[in-house]
């Protein structure tokens, strides 16, 4: 750790005050992203999209669950894969608790991979997990919305990923999407986040950037530290 002047009350307070202002301003323009966020424009989603879930197949439509707004966590899970990414598995050890206070504010939350049903199963019952979580292994949705790439796709090192910024470098990538959907049952999206646009959503990280290491992360490799949660020793 970095060394830190010691002193007495005052001073810290007077410090503390004057970060203040600063925090204050950081919060109003973060209102003002916010927003303008919410003001952006909707796409009209054509594809209904069928998802296998635990209980059969079940449409983009119904995972709205009742609810006229629908938020999906894009979790990196390749058919290939035995376990879902420790990176996605760090955010998603957030996402049971949230599950009913987002449903008091007309929101529906979902996770969704290209793994089969039955490796999601495992793997969540694995975790200890309840949120729900779904396979669009058989469908276009991952590639729709920009979160999983084909082999050609990755060899062009085109900037397919992060709408239009980065090159991919993998078969699929972190993300979420948010949904509203109409009295006629119209879908649209209206908003999508990417690479460090989902830190938001990751509560540890907002607690590790108020103490005084920070996040203390290699910057060569910032989540090298991070393992399944059932895998850290101690």
């Amino acid at each position: 750790m970095t060394p830190h002047a010691i002193v007495p009350p005052e001073q810290w307070l007077a410090a503390r005050k004057a970060l203040l202002q600063q925090e204050k301003e950081f919060t109003r323009l973060r209102d003002q992203l916010s927003r303008q966020r919410r003001e952006l424009p909707w796409e009209r989603v054509e594809n209904p999209y069928l998802f296998d879930g635990p209980d059969g197949p079940i449409s983009l439509v119904d995972l709205f669950a009742g609810k006229s707004q629908l938020v999906v966590y894009h979790f990196m899970f390749s058919p290939a894969d035995d376990a879902g990414c420790p990176h996605c598995s760090f955010w998603a050890d957030h996402y049971d608790g949230m599950v009913a206070h987002l449903g008091q504010r007309d929101v529906s939350f979902v996770v969704i991979s290209r793994a089969p049903i039955a490796k999601i199963a495992e793997f969540k019952r694995r975790m200890g997990w309840k949120f729900r979580w779904l396979s669009s292994g058989r469908n276009e949705f991952n590639y729709d919305f920009g979160v999983s790439f084909t082999p050609a796709d990755i060899k062009s090192g085109k900037p397919l990923y992060n709408v239009g910024t980065l090159a991919p470098e993998m078969p699929d990538r972190e993300g979420l999407s948010v949904f509203t959907k109409d009295a006629n049952g119209t879908v649209f999206r209206t908003y999508s986040c990417y690479a460090r646009g989902i830190d938001m959503i990751n509560g540890t990280y907002q607690i590790l950037d108020l103490v005084p290491r920070g996040r203390d992360e290699d910057p060569e490799f910032t989540q090298s530290w991070v393992r399944h949660h059932d895998r850290y020793t101690d």
